[in-house]
């Protein structure tokens, strides 16, 4: 493995824990008892209100940054 696909990889994990990381929080704030691993225990309806607070909350961090001017 070169030293880029080695990097790329490490940078692509990162981004993924970050993610994950914000997917739980997320969960967490709204009441939903979300676990590591498997969730096919949760219905479509929370499933689908953490995937729609967290782009709620993405928007409104890039409508904030923005509006800062960064």
């Amino acid at each position: 493995m070169t030293n880029s696909t080695s990097s790329s990889s490490k940078t692509k994990k990162e981004a993924q824990d970050a993610l994950n990381r914000f997917k739980m929080e997320v969960a967490s704030e709204i009441g939903v008892n979300l676990k590591q691993g498997y969730n096919g225990d949760l219905t479509s309806r929370e499933a689908g209100s953490v995937g729609g607070n967290m782009v709620k909350k993405m928007i409104k961090r890039q409508e904030e940054q923005m509006s800062q001017g960064m």
